[in-house]
This record gives structure tokens, sequence and C-alpha cells, in this order.
């Protein structure tokens, strides 16, 4: 494809990209990484500087700050005045977390009773609106010591909102907390040194379907069940194309047809929303696969890094087949679509381990666990910096961005602001007290933050 014509598809795709945004007010955010999944709310004016650390001097900018009972790392989420968190109540004391550094392959001992509660907060004032428990039991499969037994973010549609414990069940509830359906999707362990590392995929939404990701090496599926009632519409099975992921699997849609992409490995995959049939694959990946894909620029961005690589790939939504780049097909020649225009750019080296980036303007912006946050041309794929953000600096909660600022929530209770654009500038480092390992959510200028303890409204 010659340079100009290229452009010129580009310019489109920023064109339909951009016309999609302006039909989002920027007053919900109703899942994961919020509307479409991008992780961006313009509109609104929002704060760079705060402290909602008490013990750090005079707290500013906190507009409500409410204990959350349990152990999560739920994303927080907002439909209209409410907010929505999951959590994991032990019945014996305080659950336990492992903070800082050092992501050793450690169960954690945090294997008696639980309850699995469905939390809803007043946007306005923090009040809690209503909890409900969805499933009481001991847990069905041990946790990483760094994560929790409720790790995945409710996901609202209409007056619906949906969570998903994996092992502990699906659970449909309208928005005054009255049930609606339950169903029990067996055991999901997602394992790793035989140890269980806890469940992470949220539910996705798109009209009547939800779309889930059940990647337990031993049985690893991907379904889809209806949103109405919360019968099953289709089951596919990952065997030899996924031995593990924590991904939320990501719903592209647009006239031609509508497409769930799941991050995986060995394979990237793409299928078919109403029939579960696959639409495209990419073989290469880190081999713990936890970044989302999202939709930027009329494009497909999925990452991740762990082992011997840490790609970024850039996919048209047109693609089909095989479109693993050359180096990454064995030899095999390709029958399907040439990757070379499948797949706009990519690179073996410098995507995300566990923090899903985020594509604000022309540049693409990566956080992880060591600080560093990287920054390419989001069409070209130029590398434009790789800096740290501080000293302590650990970056597990995904990006997320508003009005020139990239927001990079840091498990050592900081929240860094860096300034969108080409030169590296961090405006600032909020206090906040607790670990963040949420990502946060953004309402018409409010920024919620979920910290190990407590849910903060920042104004």
């Amino acid at each position: 494809m010659n340079l100009f014509r290229q452009s010129c598809l580009l310019l489109a795709c920023v064109g339909i990209a951009l016309a999609a945004r302006g039909a989002d007010d920027g007053t919900d955010w109703p899942s994961f990484r919020g509307p479409g999944g991008d992780g961006v709310a313009d509109g609104f004016p929002v704060r760079s500087e705060w402290n909602a650390d008490a013990q750090a001097g005079n707290v500013a900018g906190v507009l409500w700050r409410t204990e959350v009972p349990g152990l999560s790392h739920s994303s927080p989420v907002v439909s209209g005045n409410r907010i929505f968190l999951a959590t994991a109540i032990a019945s014996d004391g305080k659950a336990p977390l492992k903070v800082g550094r050092g992501g050793r392959p450690d169960a954690a001992d945090d294997n008696g009773e639980q309850s699995w509660v469905v939390l809803c907060y007043d946007k306005l004032t923090g009040a809690e609106l209503w909890r409900r428990i969805a499933c009481q039991r001991q847990p069905r499969s041990t946790r990483h010591a760094k994560a929790t037994h409720a790790n995945t973010s409710v996901a609202v549609a209409g007056n619906n909102a949906v969570a998903f414990f994996g092992s502990e069940g699906l659970h449909c509830y309208d928005l005054d907390g009255t049930l609606k359906w339950s169903r029990d999707l067996g055991v999901i362990n997602i394992s790793k040194y035989g140890i269980g590392w806890g469940y992470a995929s949220s539910p996705a939404i798109h009209k009547d379907y939800i779309a889930i990701v059940c990647d337990d090496p031993e049985n690893p599926f991907v379904a889809t069940l209806r949103l109405s009632d919360g019968e099953e519409i289709w089951r596919v099975s990952r065997q030899d194309i996924c031995v593990r992921s924590w991904g939320t699997p990501f719903i592209h849609s647009t006239p031609k047809r509508t497409q769930v992409v799941i991050n995986g490995w060995p394979w990237i995959v793409s299928y078919n929303l109403k029939t579960g049939d696959e639409l495209w694959r990419i073989r290469g990946g880190g081999d713990n696969p936890v970044p989302t894909p999202f939709e930027a620029h009329g494009l497909i961005y999925v990452t991740s890094a762990h082992g011997a690589q840490s790609p970024i790939f850039v996919v048209r939504p047109e693609a089909n087949g095989d479109i693993s780049p050359p180096d990454d097909t064995d030899g095999e020649e390709e029958e399907e679509e040439d990757s070379s225009t499948a797949i706009v750019w990519s690179t073996t080296r410098g995507g995300a381990y566990m923090s899903t980036p985020v594509v604000y303007g022309d540049y693409l912006y990566l956080g992880n666990p060591n600080g560093v946050v990287r920054c390419f041309h989001a069409l070209t794929g130029e590398k434009i910096y790789e800096q740290r953000l501080g000293t302590g600096a650990t970056i597990l909660a995904s990006l997320v961005a508003a009005e020139g600022k990239i927001y990079c929530a840091s498990e050592n209770g900081t929240v860094y602001v860096v300034a969108a654009g080409p030169e590296f500038k961090v405006e600032a480092q909020n206090k906040m007290g607790q670990p963040c390992f949420a990502t946060p959510a953004i309402s018409e200028g409010v920024l919620f933050f979920r910290t190990t303890e407590s849910l903060l409204a920042i104004k």
C-alpha cells in the first residue's frame, strides 16, 4: 500500500473514532476502562494535584472518601449517580495482601470462607446505597499473594449490573440491587507453577451479549451469554490456543461485523460475537497475558509482556486469518491476509505486563511494574520516550487519560500525573495514603480511585 493511500485510510479511521467518541457525553464509566474500554474521558476539567493522605499534610482535593469492606482489586464503574464495586470479604479476620515489589509465585493464605459482594455507592456523596452477597463459601481455587478473590470489575448496561467472580459465578442485578439471575460456570482455576493465581477477566457487554473469558489451563474457553436471562449462546474451546490469561474481552463493532478480541498466549484471537467463529489470530507474546485489547484511531491495540517477548500489535479491525508477523509463522507460507496490511505496526519489545495502555491523541502510553513509562507514536510505532516515574513507582493499574493528562496509579500509594504529548513531564505526584492496585474511573471531571481500603472522589 503506498504512503498516500495509507495516510488517507488512517485519517478516515481517526474521523470514525472521533465521531464515535462524540456520542459519549463523559458522564458514565460503565465498565473496566470506561466507554469502549479505551480509558479516555474528555469534556470536563480534571484535577492535576491533590493530597488524599492525611499523614502527609493537609488533605486537599478530596470530595469524599468511603471505607470499602473486604479485599479486592475491582475497579469502580459509574452509571448515572451510582458507583459499582465488587469485593471479597473474609469471614475470619483481614485478608492478607503482599504489597511491594517481588512477585514470587506464592499463593496467599486466604482459603477460608469468603463472601463475594457487589457494592453500590452514591456518586455524589460516597454513601453506600446497597450491598448484595452473590456467593458465600470457601474459594474453589487459591489466589496469588498480590491478587485478591475479587479482581474483576462490574459491567453495567441499561438496568443491568453484571459481576463475574470466576469460579464463584456470574451474577446480574438491576441497578437497585435486585438479583435478576446467576450462573455457575464451574471451577475456573487460572493457574501457573501449580498455584491458582486468581481470576481477573471482567465481563464485556454489547447489546444482549455478555462475553466472558475462562482460560483455565485445564479447560480454557470463551463464551457468550444473553444479558436478558443469562442463557448461554455459544461456547468455544481455547485448547491449544491459550494456556492462561487474565485480560478482559474487547468487543469491537462496525456495520460489517462485531468481534470479540481476546489477549492470550500463544495466540491472540478474535471471534465473531454472534457465532463464535474465529476471525483472525496472531502468534506470539508474553506468556502471562494480562492487558485488555482496546480501540483507538479505528485500530485495535494489543500488548503483553512476560517471558521472551513484550510485543505491541496494532491491527486493522477487518483482518482475517493468521496475521502473525513473518518471524512468528515458523516459516510457513501465509495463505490468508498478508500481515503487512492487517497489522499497521508491531514491535517485539516495549509492551506492558500488567497495565493496559492508553492512546491519547497521537500517542500510546504504557506503564510497567518497574515504574517505567513508554511512549510510542500511536499510528507509526515510532518510539518517543522511555522514562521512569520516580523512586518506588510500581504501575499495576491500567492507565487512563483526560484533558491532556495521563493518570498512573501506583502500588506505592502515589498517583503520577504525566503530561500528554511527546515530551516526558510528570506534572504531579499525588499521595493517596494507601496502595493503588485498581484502575481509576472518570466521570464528569471527577476522578474515582479505589485503594486497598477506600473509595475516593477527587474533584
